[in-house]
């Protein structure tokens, strides 16, 4: 990912701001039958009952992390009297660009907020399916549109809850080695506020309905490797029970050395001494927000990195610290987290990732119809060096009619989120516990990339509206996924296989084959689509190159 981190930020928005937007997210704001209240731990709050739904919008989990409280664990929720509206999304954490929530906040410091979407207050034992949001652990909400839970609440009978959390520097600077003890955890702040909504969610779920003996942690991208620390973390294991990674296998986040040199770069470009660090909490925020912009940029060119390599999910970038504590290694390196053996997991990726990141990089010449082989090997040196022709001439035997566009996606893609799900695929069943379901979305888009005659295919992303149920007949055709009605069925089916695995812990649907858990025999694979079907030992070809090279 070597590209200016803000024009990254900005494509990105503008990519996923045309996503499709079901008739019922708009429902409640045109209209709705009644308001709705629930007594939660610190109050009773109001929400709506719409179209056979309870919806709650921006409830606190969580105290105040601005002031004097920014860069620690939040304020103690203060208790309310009367009743407080949940009504409107809230503020999502500081960041650059959209978050693509409908009437939602400008982004705020104090942003520890969730939504839940509900069948009934009815005190019902539902699934409850907590998902963690995309955005690269730097932006980002709970609130965005293409993952309105409304379909998968109303039409499968599950409770669904998002939140917000902070995000990039005011989530993850890492002052523990300089701040003291109340500074402890600061270089995982952001994920352990996902871990005090679980919590949140442990102590009052079960008045919206839901069942807090069966909840099931997911993300896609960001959240996927959101969701893979969590599934490592000790303060998480008692709040979730089952987990999904999404396209974005979090095999290792970034060392307490790393962290420490990116606060001291941090420092260095505030012109704040070491021993003057308190000096942080007074920085506005938009000054922190624009050091976090271009850390990736002065961390390449530090010692640090050149010594040892780009470290973590986002090349060099504020995310989760491996600090011993809160996160006490990486999430599956070397082996599987033993904390949650006993936890089933799903992870997979899109065919396509990397058309998306082509739009997004703007880095499309090699989707072009004039791209040779000979450019596509070029390319692919300044990324593979002596072991590209290795790569290429793997893929060319086993996809001999595909154009050098074509391998150039799917080497991008695989290597981008295939090689590391497929790592934890294989972390798992080494401890011989609970299952680990590994699955391809292949539903091909005929969207065009834009600016060029290549079709997205199944995109970075796109299978966000579809688990989510949201690509249904009376939504408009997503920038994404195109317009073909095959997607519906498509749709339908990743729904049903991810509340199915909320509700039992093993994923399964009408009118698709049973998904055998991953072993390393067969190897088997489900790929989503349309019309789904397993398939054994997938890509096995293509994996003994990556291994032979390393990547696996």
């Amino acid at each position: 990912m070597k590209t200016n981190r803000r024009d990254f930020l900005s494509r990105v928005s503008l990519a996923t701001a045309a996503f499709a937007v079901p008739a019922s997210v708009y429902s409640a704001f045109r209209r709705f039958d009644d308001y709705v209240e629930v007594e939660t731990t610190h109050g009773k709050i109001r929400g709506l009952r719409s179209e056979g739904l309870n919806l709650f919008k921006g409830i606190p989990y969580a105290g105040k992390v601005s002031g004097d409280r920014r860069f620690r664990r939040p304020a103690p929720l203060q208790p309310w009297s009367g009743v407080r509206d949940a009504l409107q999304l809230g503020a999502p954490t500081i960041q650059d660009g959209q978050t693509r929530g409908l009437n939602e906040p400008k982004p705020n410091e104090d942003c520890l907020f969730l939504n839940v979407w509900t069948p009934a207050n009815d005190n019902k034992k539902r699934p409850v399916m907590f998902y963690n949001h995309g955005g690269a652990f730097s932006n980002g909400s709970g609130g965005a549109v293409d993952q309105d839970g409304s379909s998968l609440a109303r039409l499968f009978d599950v409770v669904v809850v998002e939140n917000n959390h902070r995000l990039g520097i005011l989530g993850f600077l890492y002052l523990d080695e300089i701040a003291g003890t109340d500074y402890a955890g600061s270089g995982n702040n952001g994920i352990l506020d996902i871990v005090d909504a679980l919590r949140w969610v442990n102590k009052n779920i079960a008045a919206f309905g839901g069942d807090p003996a069966n909840v099931m942690i997911f993300g896609e991208s960001g959240g996927g490797a959101k969701t893979s620390c969590l599934y490592a973390m000790p303060a998480a294991a008692p709040y979730f029970h089952k987990a999904s990674i999404e396209s974005g296998p979090g095999v290792h986040m970034i060392p307490k050395e790393a962290a420490a040199e990116m606060t001291a770069i941090t420092l260095r470009e505030l012109n704040i001494a070491s021993k003057d660090w308190k000096k942080l909490l007074e920085i506005p925020a938009a000054d922190l927000l624009g050091i976090q912009l271009k850390m990736s940029a002065l961390m390449a060119q530090s010692e640090y990195i050149k010594k040892n390599g780009a470290v973590g999910f986002v090349a060099n970038a504020f995310q989760p610290v491996v600090d011993g504590t809160a996160l006490p290694h990486h999430p599956f390196d070397p082996t599987a987290p033993a904390i949650s053996k006993n936890k089933p997991l799903m992870v997979g990726w899109n065919e396509d990732e990397y058309t998306f990141f082509a739009m997004a990089f703007n880095d499309t010449e090699a989707l072009k119809s004039d791209f040779t082989f000979e450019r596509l090997q070029t390319k692919l040196e300044k990324q593979f060096g002596s072991n590209t022709k290795k790569i290429i001439d793997t893929y060319k035997q086993t996809m001999p009619n595909k154009t050098a566009s074509e391998l150039w996606v799917a080497i991008e893609s695989i290597n981008m989120m295939g090689l590391g799900s497929i790592t934890i695929a294989e972390r798992k069943i080494q401890q011989h516990e609970a299952p680990v379901y590994l699955y391809n979305f292949g539903y091909k888009s005929e969207a065009k990339v834009p600016g060029t005659d290549y079709a997205f295919g199944t995109p970075h992303a796109m299978d966000i509206t579809f688990k989510f149920n949201n690509e249904v007949p009376e939504t408009n055709a997503s920038f994404l996924s195109g317009n073909k009605p095959e997607r519906f069925a498509a749709s339908h089916h990743f729904a049903e296989l991810w509340t199915t695995f909320a509700r039992t812990g093993k994923p399964a649907a009408k009118d698709v084959p049973e998904w055998p858990a991953y072993n390393l025999t067969n190897r088997p694979t489900m790929r989503i689509d349309a019309t789904c079907e397993i398939i054994n030992d997938r890509f096995k070809e293509e994996l003994a190159t990556w291994r032979s090279i390393g990547k696996v």
